[in-house]
């Protein structure tokens, strides 16, 4: 095997293929990253066989050419030693090259490096799921959902099937939701179906794979190509692939965990709110329980207020846009309401309350599409 290849691109496709790859592993060739020459370009794969990121290099794009190839062929390299011998050498031409007993050649300017490949024969095969369900998204809504909501999932492994994020889609609408029994975040949207029969899916993503595919997605609107199986879902976009495994088993039924109706409303300016929560989240760290009090006020304002046995106390009045209902003393805990705050990302925000007890519920007028619902902490 042998291409000549810009270094730019060959980093971002090694980076890419990084985010897959095993830092532990019981397959020692997954600790290395996939090279696949072939007349059309250079495939760069990596894997920790639940996930798995194949970026494509074209030989050209945009009339531009990147990668020029000598001698179609195939090998692995060790993962993160190549990726730090890429960035450091000194020209803008890479040039690679595999000769017997895959001794590996790497030239750049003046600069050689060989190194010891794998067998690429090896390496395990990539999952075959190209017969699924089909649906598109354009690239920045997913990027909006998985943000929306990855957050909530759970982190303990006591319950694993919460540490995914619950697709279900239904008429070419997905509804995504996270929990880990203390939190919830939920959002909709519409999809695009290239496959028309109208059934309805509910599958549980890793919330590891979504973040890892998070950051492999750019910011366009061009439509991203999700591809189901039984247990496989695979994410297509321009020169990559991403596929991941889907958690095993069935995800509690959390619409019975949503209130339909309130006792209590209280409108609120988003950043006047969430910079008053995390100013008083300061002192609840300390504190060790991460909990902070709201309390509505007779004149319309609310009462935002931490305690700490060891540090003191912080109070702080913030002026709500409208109070409607009973009035309402809750505990929640501070971390879980900031994150909520920023996914919901909107100017104002309301608050719908049940009871002390009882789980409340954040959303913006601005966006039906979304909601965060938290349950309260105990203090009163």
């Amino acid at each position: 095997m042998k291409f000549i290849i810009k270094k730019e691109r060959l980093i971002k496709s090694i980076q890419d293929a990084l985010k897959a790859v095993a830092v532990r592993t019981t397959i020692p060739i997954l600790v290395g990253i996939k090279f696949d020459a072939d007349e059309n370009g250079v495939t760069v794969t990596g894997s920790d066989s639940d996930i798995t990121i194949q970026s494509f290099i074209p030989k050209e794009d945009d009339d531009e050419e990147l990668v020029e190839i000598v001698e179609p062929g195939s090998i692995v390299l060790q993962a993160r030693f190549f990726s730090e011998v890429i960035k450091k050498l000194p020209e803008s031409i890479v040039e690679i090259s595999v000769e017997d007993q895959f001794r590996t050649i790497i030239r750049s300017g003046n600069a050689e490096y060989i190194i010891l490949g794998l067998d690429a024969e090896e390496y395990p095969r990539l999952p075959v799921i190209e017969d699924g369900d089909r649906f598109s998204i354009p690239n920045d809504l997913l990027k909006l959902i998985i943000k929306q909501t990855v957050f909530a999932v759970s982190t303990s492994e006591t319950r694993p099937i919460l540490t995914g994020v619950h697709w279900i889609i239904e008429d070419q609408h997905l509804t995504a939701v996270a929990t880990d029994s203390h939190r919830l975040a939920l959002k909709k949207a519409k999809l695009q179906s290239e496959t028309g029969d109208g059934k309805t899916y509910s599958l549980v993503i890793p919330g590891k794979s979504l973040n890892e595919l998070l950051k492999v997605l750019d910011d366009s609107n061009e439509p991203v190509e999700i591809i189901i199986t039984n247990n496989q879902i695979l994410f297509k976009a321009k020169n990559f692939l991403f596929f991941s495994r889907l958690l095993e088993g069935k995800y509690p039924d959390t619409s019975k965990l949503i209130p339909t109706d309130s006792k209590t409303t209280v409108k609120l300016n988003a950043k006047e709110y969430l910079e008053a929560v995390d100013r008083a989240s300061l002192l609840a760290r300390e504190a060790k329980n991460n909990v902070i009090k709201f309390s509505t006020m007779a004149d319309g304002a609310i009462e935002i207020s931490s305690y700490s046995p060891e540090i003191g106390k912080v109070v702080e009045n913030v002026k709500s846009l409208s109070t409607e209902g009973e009035e309402i003393k809750i505990s929640f805990n501070a971390k879980y309401m900031i994150d909520a705050l920023r996914a919901i990302d909107g100017t104002e925000v309301s608050i719908y309350f049940t009871g002390t007890m009882r789980p409340f519920i954040i959303r913006t007028e601005h966006d039906s599409s979304i909601l965060q619902l938290l349950l309260p902490v105990r203090t009163f």
